[in-house]
């Protein structure tokens, strides 16, 4: 569970030490990074997962977004990324199953095909350390503040708000989507995901700025 208070940490290398400090061989250590959409969260997280090696499992909170079909029913296509675009009881299901050694496989999403991938990823047999990635790990809404009770530690990615725009402009760019659309979504939607995450973010063992 989440500390009351947060230590800033500076670097990868740090990070990655401190982490492994917390790993015991008799129990799977559970680590949550959280922060807005375009703090670098997929980023860091990939680069943790590299550092600590063969033994860590890294899965994306995004793997549980509601297909697009459910959400044009729901009329929830246009928010997609808001908290309740996604499966939250699955997502919940699925940490419970990787935390008890039980699940073999699980869900990546491929950002560019903007679709799950039904069990595309393998649990290494060795697993030591579970590393979970998304904007809504730390999130004092109902239902999703109750997650941060299943983290051994947290990070939380702090990043100036003109930088996420950027990001999140690129991103939309990046998928081929014009500049003025690109700029429109991420003001209507991504920035306002960003601006509830950032009001609901619950303490965190450790800090970062991307």
């Amino acid at each position: 569970m989440p500390t009351t208070q947060t230590l800033k940490i500076p670097d990868l290398a740090q990070l990655t030490a401190a982490i492994a400090a917390l790993v015991t061989p008799t129990q799977i250590l559970t680590v949550a990074i959280a922060g807005p959409p375009g703090s670098g969260k997929s980023t860091l997280a990939k680069a943790l997962a590299r550092h600590i090696g063969p033994s860590c499992c890294l899965v994306q909170m995004d793997s549980f977004h509601l297909d697009n079909a459910t959400l044009s029913k729901q009329g929830l296509l246009s928010v997609k990324g808001a908290p309740e675009t996604f499966d939250l009881a699955g997502f919940e299901k699925l940490i419970e199953s990787l935390q008890a050694g039980k699940a073999k496989h699980f869900p990546p999403f491929d950002r560019g095909l903007d679709s799950v991938i039904e069990n595309g990823e393998s649990v290494p047999d060795d697993l030591s350390v579970l590393l979970f990635e998304g904007n809504y790990l730390l999130f004092d809404e109902p239902g999703w503040a109750e997650l941060a009770n299943k983290w051994d530690a947290s990070i939380w990615l702090d990043v100036q708000d003109e930088i996420l725009e950027t990001r999140l402009v690129q991103r939309w760019l990046n998928q081929g989507m014009p500049a003025k659309q690109a700029r429109e979504r991420t003001q209507m939607n991504d920035l306002v995901n960003a601006q509830r995450v950032v009001e609901k973010a619950l303490p965190a063992t450790w800090s970062m700025s991307q």
